[in-house]
C-alpha cells in the first residue's frame, strides 16, 4: 500500500509541478493553448496565486513524508489538491470539456485517497 501511496503522490506533485509551473511563468493565451482552459476568464494574479500554490503543493505532498517531519502536511496539501479539482471540474462540465473533467475527477479521486490514506 505505501508504494501504490507513493506512486500516487509522485503523479500529483508531477501534474501539479507541471501545472503550477506554467500558470507561474505562461501567458494566459499559452495556457489556453496548451489545454488549460479553465484560466480563460481569470485576472493574471489569480492565475500565478493558482500557479504558486500548485507548486507548493507539489512539494508538500512529496516532502513531508519522505523527511518525515509534520507528515500531516502532506495530507493537507493532498486537501488543497482536492479542493482544485472540485473548483475546475464544474468548470470544465460547463465547457462541453468532458476529457479535461475526467481527468479533474481522476486527480480528485487520487488527492482524496492520499489525503485519507496519508492521515491515518
Amino acid at each position: 500500500m505505501n508504494t501504490l501511496l507513493w506512486i500516487a503522490q509522485g503523479l500529483l506533485a508531477a501534474v501539479f509541478g507541471y501545472s503550477g509551473m506554467m500558470k507561474s511563468t505562461q501567458k494566459r493565451d499559452k495556457l489556453v493553448q496548451i489545454g488549460q482552459t479553465g484560466v480563460a476568464s481569470l485576472s493574471y494574479p489569480v492565475i500565478r496565486l493558482i500557479g504558486i500554490m500548485e507548486i507548493l503543493g507539489a512539494i508538500g505532498v512529496i516532502v513531508p513524508v519522505a523527511i518525515g517531519i509534520l507528515p500531516l502536511l502532506t495530507s493537507f496539501s493532498a486537501l488543497g489538491f482536492t479542493l482544485i479539482m472540485m473548483m475546475a471540474a464544474p468548470i470544465h462540465y460547463k465547457r462541453g470539456e468532458y476529457a479535461s473533467m475526467a481527468l479533474n475527477i481522476f486527480l480528485l479521486l487520487v488527492s482524496l485517497g492520499v489525503m485519507v490514506l496519508r492521515y491515518t
